[in-house]
């Protein structure tokens, strides 16, 4: 069935009348390896010219990926954790970076994950932090640029444009798929609601207009309908008013749009 896109073309058109413009950006987590979905995800990328920003996880990161990777530009590296393990205990929600272990050692692994990816993709990996679950301590965010970081992305919209200083927060803001019910495509008049809700208050003043909207996706737990919802819905908003958001390659690089 066609999902009903009334609600957000609605709200795009009264973007475009009044002139505005929508940072967009990609985010796809969990990378490890050369797959068929990570090959379906890049052509995708292709199609839509449309970067997406490809969390690795760097403990479990191979060769075939930085290979294909290099062969590709619209992906882009950035670290996902160290090893996308949870040290949080049984009656909490998962963490690899949460207050569960002594911040040295949580130090050390973001220092460990972005030299890895640095030396693993020849220096194309961006200085983004993901934290696996979307979750991180403040005391272990406040100490990603003295690591090396200059950005930090979780999911949610950001409550501040910097998580510490000198660290941007570029969150992510809909994600498609329902993890706690089957794992499928969330109900699309719900994605679409809510985006076309996320892009009013913008345009009201009441969000955050200057942080890029991101788009968050899994391709190892696509079904085809996630697939089919996520190029269709790149497709409508990359008609207008969006525009392209890379994150920069330095911290001295705040903003990359086209």
């Amino acid at each position: 069935m066609t999902p009903d896109w009334r609600p957000l073309d609605a709200e795009l058109d009264r973007w475009r009348t009044l002139g505005l413009t929508l940072p967009l950006w990609w985010r796809d987590d969990d990378a490890v390896t050369r797959t068929p979905a990570l090959e379906r995800l890049t052509d995708l990328a292709r199609t839509l010219d449309m970067p997406v920003h490809l969390a690795v996880i760097p403990a479990r990161a191979d060769a075939a990926l930085a290979e294909f990777v290099a062969r590709h530009p619209l992906l882009i590296p950035v670290v996902h954790g160290w090893a996308h393990a949870s040290h949080a205990p049984a009656c909490e929600k998962k963490a690899e970076f949460g207050a569960h272990r002594p911040l040295p050692a949580m130090q050390d692994e973001a220092v460990q994950g972005l030299a890895r990816l640095s030396g693993l993709f020849r220096g194309r990996v961006r200085p983004m932090f993901v934290p696996p679950w979307n979750r991180i301590a403040e005391e272990v965010a406040s100490g990603l640029p003295a690591a090396g970081y200059a950005m930090l992305s979780t999911f949610t919209p950001r409550k501040a444009p910097d998580a510490a200083p000198g660290l941007l927060q570029i969150n992510t803001h809909l994600d498609p798929i329902a993890w706690k019910a089957g794992r499928g495509l969330v109900p699309p008049e719900a994605l679409i609601a809510q985006l076309a809700a996320d892009l009013g208050a913008r345009r009201a003043g009441r969000a955050d207009g200057d942080e890029p909207y991101g788009i968050l996706t899994h391709h190892l737990a696509h079904d085809d309908a996630i697939w089919d919802f996520t190029g269709a819905l790149f497709r409508r908003l990359l008609r207008g008013p969006a525009r392209r958001w890379t994150a920069p390659a330095s911290r001295n690089e705040r903003d990359t749009t086209t």
